[in-house]
């Protein structure tokens, strides 16, 4: 499956823009939201390691930050062969706003894919039915 031609150039100008200096592996990620509307992240490290964060939560803060609450699809841009995966923390905040069907689509710069959904991912999420 092919990213829409749209998401991909937004990705791939994206990575240009990822701040990894120490671990020299650039990723870019994009979350389109229930209204249709694209939103993107770079990782953007730091010499205090914890402090760092990732590009899908980046990708999570735009939408947020305009004021929109509902991811339908994830695309995740990384360079290399194999396409990356979000950790298990970009999991955890993608589940707060995408449903366990939602659509990720793991890409890389060499043409690796993975085409998953949140849920296959993230299996018994953590949830706030769970702080009820």
């Amino acid at each position: 499956m092919q990213a829409p031609p749209e998401v991909l150039r937004l990705l791939q100008n994206l990575l240009e823009h990822a701040y990894a200096p120490y671990s020299g592996y650039p990723v870019a990620a994009v979350v389109r939201s229930s209204r249709g509307n694209l939103y993107g992240g770079v990782n953007v490290e730091n010499a205090a390691y914890p402090l760092s964060r990732c590009a899908e939560q980046a990708a999570v803060l735009q939408m947020v930050s305009a004021g929109e609450r509902e991811i339908a699809e994830v695309w995740v841009l990384s360079r290399g062969e194999a396409p990356a995966t979000p950790c298990g923390g970009c999991r955890q905040v993608l589940s707060e706003f995408a449903p366990p069907w939602a659509p990720v689509h793991c890409l890389s710069t060499g043409g690796g894919e993975l085409h998953t959904t949140l849920g296959q991912l993230l299996p018994h999420a953590f949830s706030r039915n769970h702080l009820r």
